[in-house]
């Protein structure tokens, strides 16, 4: 099949669904108004509340919840065939990811801007908010330690990408002064910034002294390392270290200084790395050699298709960022739905090309069988076949493919490294918030809080041995994240649901993608912590077990509790 018949097909659901659908839900169910005044207003501090341009804003919400998962998650899951992971992509984004994401949104601007935790309490009750914190905490610091591990394995697999990245760095931060400080426009010094950045990545590819090589450094992989290590081993835990300082800095800076800039900096990376793997599609037209539908898989797609596909199509995560760092910086209500549905529809775009990348890489469909024999080896193989597959399509173009690689890799190391960033300040968040809950004031400071987060997800990544070598440990937590993740989505969904049982407005269009999540979700995670990770299953794992188990109890408790929530009648609305 012709991949531009798919890419169009793709592109104009998408088109349809923000036109029609989402300014339908803007209207007749969040009854957006235009004179609401904002929490970036009403708690203005100029660290975390900072009234943004809805343009800026959406830069900042999409490369956070961008992150690797929309490139990695189709990859992986065209294993099942490119079929199915569209399909799920498409409808996904317009009918369940949108709304998720704008919801969350909305609700928390219509909240002062609280996080989906704290809401909890407020819409179902203290002890679902509790149990609820407890779920964000175990997956943002999951998504801490495997985005240190990615980054730091980009870097060394790709050490021409280096520069060009923490280039972006004080470019970033000289454009939030020249826009705060002296009211500078934000979009002609971002693209010029972003032109320096690839200039930086055109030379580092073609110029090895350019080239941050720490293997190389320490004597190629036959040399010594530090602390007994490999020379790889060594690379990586000295880019896991730069990172968490990295981290730190960037999540307790204001957002005006290097969070906003540099985020809106990656999103003319997105329009330009999607225009160059678009057009190169364009220019080449390549056919769908992967099967649409695998016959041979190892493992069914159901369910596990709707939790390997979370980011491009619906995602948790997307409604910590949404209520945690962009409801703090809507400059209008009515901007909710440019910035929050549009997010979830420009991450479909990305995962549909991802599928796309993959699907087009092989010769042949026997090719394709080789690589992705089993679920196992599409999860090794998945984010490296679309390194590769992105710069066939980009050589479309007349690019080099030593520069479409280094380029391509840059776009999945800053959307990780955006991710990464904005994860550590939720995580500051939630120590914050249950320093509030509990009564320990110094878990309420920024420095202490952001301390707290940094050190844990560091011991995490180096501590324990995980399944892919040193600096890996975060992956040893890491099969808990998919469900972990789609039933944080569900949960939110239903609290949107609740709120808008309470203001006496239709809830079916929330309520339809969060029965469908939460079933095929609960469904995921039992057959995994049962028949997988149990005494009785195929691979124990004690760790797993237990802690996909009391998850697996929170998620039921807290929707027990809020069905009973959405049964009962409400005189008077929680907020309009």
């Amino acid at each position: 099949m012709s991949s531009i018949l798919v890419a169009v097909i793709g592109i104009i659901v998408f088109a349809l669904g923000y036109r029609y659908y989402s300014k339908f839900v803007a209207e007749k169910i969040f009854k957006l108004d235009p004179n609401y005044v904002t929490p970036a207003y009403r708690y203005k501090d100029g660290v975390d509340f900072v009234p943004t341009n809805k343009f800026v804003l959406w830069g900042h919400h999409f490369t956070s919840v961008a992150g690797a998962a929309p490139i990695l998650g189709p990859a992986i899951a065209v294993y099942w065939g490119w079929l199915p992971a569209f399909l799920w992509v498409v409808l996904g984004t317009v009918f369940a990811a949108g709304v998720h994401d704008f919801g969350t949104l909305v609700l928390s601007v219509r909240n002062k801007g609280q996080s989906v935790g704290t809401l909890a309490h407020r819409l179902v009750g203290q002890r679902a908010k509790i149990l609820f914190l407890f779920i964000i905490l175990i997956l943002v610091l999951m998504v801490n330690a495997v985005f240190a591990w990615v980054i730091s394995n980009l870097f060394i697999s790709y050490p021409a990408s280096v520069l060009p990245v923490f280039i972006q760095i004080p470019l970033a931060v000289w454009i939030g002064y020249a826009v705060y400080k002296r009211n500078a426009k934000m979009l002609l010094p971002s693209v010029v910034a972003l032109i320096i950045m690839y200039g930086v990545a055109i030379l580092s590819s073609k110029i090895e002294i350019l080239q941050i090589d720490f293997v190389q450094y320490l004597g190629g992989e036959g040399g010594a390392g530090i602390f007994g290590l490999s020379t790889v081993s060594s690379a990586f835990f000295i880019w896991i270290i730069i990172l968490m300082v990295y981290v730190y800095i960037a999540s307790t800076l204001p957002v005006w200084k290097l969070l906003q800039p540099r985020d809106f900096i990656n999103s003319h990376q997105l329009v330009v790395g999607l225009g160059i793997l678009y057009l190169g599609l364009l220019f080449t037209n390549p056919e769908m050699t992967a099967p649409a539908t695998n016959a041979n898989a190892d493992t069914p797609w159901l369910p596990l298709l709707f939790i390997t596909i979370a980011c491009g199509a619906i995602s948790g995560f997307h409604g910590l960022v949404s209520s945690g760092t962009s409801s703090k910086q809507l400059n209008k209500e009515t901007d909710a739905r440019f910035v929050g549905y549009l997010g979830a529809i420009g991450e479909g775009i990305l995962a549909l090309i991802s599928i796309i990348a993959v699907a087009t890489f092989f010769t042949s469909t026997r090719d394709f069988s080789n690589v992705y024999q089993s679920f196992a080896d599409a999860n090794a193989d998945g984010l490296g076949v679309f390194v590769e597959g992105a710069a066939v399509l980009a050589g479309g173009l007349g690019i080099p493919s030593d520069v479409a690689v280094t380029i391509v890799s840059i776009i999945v190391v800053s959307f990780a490294a955006t991710t990464l960033d904005t994860s550590v300040r939720l995580m500051r968040y939630i120590i914050s918030e249950l320093g509030s809950e509990y009564k320990l004031p110094a878990l309420t400071k920024a420095h202490v809080a952001t301390s707290i987060a940094v050190i844990s997800s560091t011991a995490l990544v180096l501590l324990p041995e995980g399944p892919k070598g040193f600096g890996s440990g975060g992956y040893q937590l890491w099969p808990l994240f998919g469900t972990a993740n789609q039933l944080l989505a569900a949960i939110s969904l239903m609290l949107i649901a609740v709120w808008l049982k309470r203001l006496g407005r239709n809830y079916a269009l929330v309520l339809i993608p969060m029965i469908f999540l939460m079933v095929m979700t609960l469904y995921a995670m039992f057959q995994q912590v049962a028949f997988e990770w149990s005494w009785m299953g195929s691979t124990p794992n004690t760790l797993l077990f237990i802690l996909g188990a009391i998850i697996f109890i929170f998620a039921i408790w807290i929707i027990i509790t809020a069905f009973s929530v959405l049964r009962k009648d409400y005189e008077r609305p929680l907020d309009g």
